[in-house]
């Protein structure tokens, strides 16, 4: 299987060091972070969480049931769907992760649905991740749903992510926002962006769920989040300003809640993905989303990449990094791909 469509990781950093990471592509779009040559990985909790009551191989697999139901719901809603089997990885394949086995239906649909990318990913024993990326028609926003398990402990990842930028890399650890004697006319521009998310998809409905669902979990501890100094360079500037992540034991209790939150965070994001009026209207905004997009993709990847090599280790975390990214450089653009 080719998993050359994202850069390999010393190409990645060549890039960042000349181009510098930014989370808005036009140059006066936002603030540009200093460039480095190779961005932290996010910093875990510091606390030691014992094991629960279930077993690593058994969680996986009702969060793989749970994520195929999710997946077939989303197909039976949106017929352009299509699976991508140059880019999947089935069980036959022979991709294992520390004798682990590697599993990814890969699809989109670059018609009117217009979803750039989904990734359905379980690693055994170990992860359960959706991601879908949309294309440049509508404004709908990225799902990233991840759970990792390691020793007793479940780490679960869960982000909205917006699609336009709103500084949220600049918000402080009391969700304060830089106004304009710091950032001049873009602190409005910013906040324009950050209440038409708010409006439209970061809802109270959303809010309770996620602090209703959160709030039943046992033994949680939060990891480092916007505002915080162990954040890396690059999850500051993918991160939705509703992002959950946290790390709990390994219980049955704790894995019910979490693929109950994760199928129902999925079905709001399908409601909007076939609400026609989240979609662009035609000419500038499709063309400055696609822009926007494509460079957004491209730190998301960068993201990943630390997240997948610390937790999986350098080799088989740039592997698996570049396979559930998918094509970074895709032109998702009314149809055409």
């Amino acid at each position: 299987k080719s998993i050359s469509a994202a850069p390999f990781f010393e190409e990645y950093l060549k890039q960042r060091a000349n181009e510098g990471t930014t989370a808005a592509v036009a140059a006066d779009s936002a603030p540009a972070p200093a460039p480095a040559a190779a961005a932290a990985p996010s910093t875990p909790s510091a606390t030691t969480i014992a094991g629960g009551d279930m077993d690593a191989a058994s969680a996986i697999i009702a969060m793989e049931t749970s994520q195929s139901k999710t997946v077939g719901d989303i197909a039976a809603a949106i017929p352009d769907l299509a699976p991508k089997p140059d880019q999947s990885y089935e069980t036959s394949d022979g991709y294992t992760i520390s004798g682990n086995a590697v599993t990814l239906q890969a699809s989109d649909a670059p018609g009117p649905a217009n979803v750039a990318w989904v990734s359905d990913l379980i690693v055994e024993n170990a992860m359960s991740s959706l991601t879908i990326f949309n294309g440049p028609l509508s404004d709908v926003p990225h799902l990233i749903s991840r759970c990792f398990i390691k020793e007793g402990e479940l780490s679960f990842f869960l982000d909205l992510r917006p699609r336009a930028y709103g500084a949220h890399d600049l918000r402080d650890a009391d969700g304060n926002y830089p106004g304009p004697d710091t950032l001049g006319r873009k602190a409005f521009e910013y906040s324009g962006a950050r209440k038409d998310y708010d409006t439209k998809f970061g809802t109270e409905e959303l809010i309770s769920l996620l602090n209703e669902s959160v709030a039943k979990l046992e033994g949680v501890t939060t990891n480092p989040g916007l505002g915080d100094e162990g954040l890396g360079e690059l999850e500051k500037i993918t991160r939705g300003p509703l992002a959950v992540d946290i790390s709990m034991p390994l219980t049955s209790s704790n894995v019910a809640t979490i693929i109950d939150l994760r199928e129902k965070v999925a079905s709001m994001w399908l409601g909007w993905a076939i609400d026609d009026s989240h979609t662009h209207k035609p000419g500038a905004p499709v063309n400055s989303q696609y822009v926007y997009d494509t460079k957004y993709k491209q730190n998301c990847y960068g993201a990943l990449l630390d997240t997948y090599t610390d937790f999986f280790g350098q080799a088989d975390g740039v592997t698996l990094a570049a396979a559930d990214s998918g094509p970074l450089d895709e032109a998702y653009v009314g149809g055409g791909s």
